[in-house]
């Protein structure tokens, strides 16, 4: 018969299981690598990173133009940090860390993570991505690892920066803190990436909110925006005492537990309960990210 050769031999390799083409891997399509690299070239990954590095020079500048005559007004708590910043490397990463963690961390970390799906849709670049075509659930894989790791590599710039500039200008010393005895310097690096480690799990729930947004809505400023508004008045709401426990529940009531880590002895339990909280809301946030973008339909 004429039709017979549809179903003949010669044209079974041309489709694997499930209809996909022969040859065809999800598990292949979009590189990590390949993202990895596509995000570099961008302009806003590029200024977020050159600007992790430029803070700790900015603070070390603006140190040696510093007067003996600002301690009034009510800085007189801001001076004494400042003093501890200059007196080691290691204390003035830690001066860096404690300026930049309630807010510039946040909006850096909030631009990779809100940015990346948003930003495709914005352009009209989403669909084409999907029609390649690579798996909705490996593409916000992808775009979620690229960002955590440009997040994760933002930190450590900024700490980085600082511990390298900090030494070089006032040497390796012992780490001191208000809430702490001298901690010996070896000690005082272990406890500065203790530090860091929680505050990495912390902004997980930022990254989580952000890039929730950004599969909701089609404006990348929004879904920043919207994750730094957001963790701006969840912080403001833990302010207020007379919500009693229900702070606890707050994904800011942990946020500053780190200083916990510097502590003689260390304390700890405000950290555990810190990381658990970070997790399990950034775990709601990107479970409902997938469960949204799989099922939404992407005409951008």
């Amino acid at each position: 018969m004429a039709g017979s050769s549809v179903g003949s031999p010669s044209g079974v390799g041309e489709f694997g299981s499930g209809g996909a083409a022969a040859g065809y891997r999800p598990g292949a399509t979009l590189p990590f690598g390949a993202e990895f690299r596509r995000q570099a070239s961008r302009r806003r990954t590029q200024l977020a990173l050159g600007f992790m590095v430029l803070l700790p020079l900015i603070i070390l500048v603006a140190f040696q133009f510093e007067s003996g005559d600002d301690d009034g007004g009510g800085r007189g708590e801001f001076a004494s940090l400042a003093d501890l910043a200059t007196s080691g490397g290691l204390n003035f990463t830690l001066f860096s860390i404690l300026v930049s963690a309630s807010f510039l961390l946040v909006v850096v970390v909030a631009l990779f993570c809100g940015d990346t799906v948003a930003s495709e849709a914005s352009w009209g670049s989403l669909r084409y991505l999907l029609a390649v075509p690579v798996p909705r659930a490996r593409l916000l894989t992808v775009k979620l690892l690229v960002a955590l790791a440009y997040s994760g590599l933002a930190l450590l710039l900024l700490a980085g920066t600082a511990l390298l500039a900090g030494t070089l200008r006032y040497g390796w010393s012992p780490l001191t803190s208000q809430v702490a005895a001298e901690l010996t310097p070896t000690e005082g690096l272990v406890r500065l990436l203790a530090v860091l480690g929680y505050l990495a799990v912390v902004l997980l729930v930022v990254a989580g909110l952000a890039f929730l947004l950004s599969v909701v809505t089609d404006a990348a400023l929004g879904a920043v925006g919207g994750a730094v508004l957001l963790w701006i008045l969840s912080s403001i709401l833990d302010q207020i005492t007379a919500l009693g426990v229900l702070r606890d529940f707050l994904p800011t009531h942990y946020s500053s537990a780190w200083l916990g880590l510097l502590s003689t002895p260390m304390q700890t339990d405000d950290v555990v309960r810190g990381a658990i909280s970070a997790v399990s809301y950034a775990t709601l946030f990107w479970g409902l990210a997938f469960w949204r973008f799989t099922r939404k339909d992407v005409t951008s």
